[in-house]
């Protein structure tokens, strides 16, 4: 289940939940009672090992310009 990040305009807190996509934008009342709460947009870290992909290859014979240079004369 995706957890969403919330903070309270009242007190300030800033708190999780766990709740299904159906009910992200549900209103979300903070620990401390308070209803004055907003969704906070949330980076995502995803764990692994995979490297970065390998830059595609460039042409042969220089390039740049409009069709890799054989067309500006």
């Amino acid at each position: 289940m995706p957890r969403y990040e919330y903070r309270c305009r009242t007190c300030g807190d800033t708190f999780e939940l766990s709740r299904p996509m159906a009910q992200s934008s549900a209103p979300a009342a903070c620990p401390s009672g308070h209803d004055d709460t907003v969704k906070l947009l949330s980076t995502v870290a995803v764990g692994g090992s995979a490297a970065a992909p390998a830059p595609a290859p460039r042409p042969a014979g220089g390039g740049g310009g409009c069709c890799g240079g054989g067309c500006c004369g």
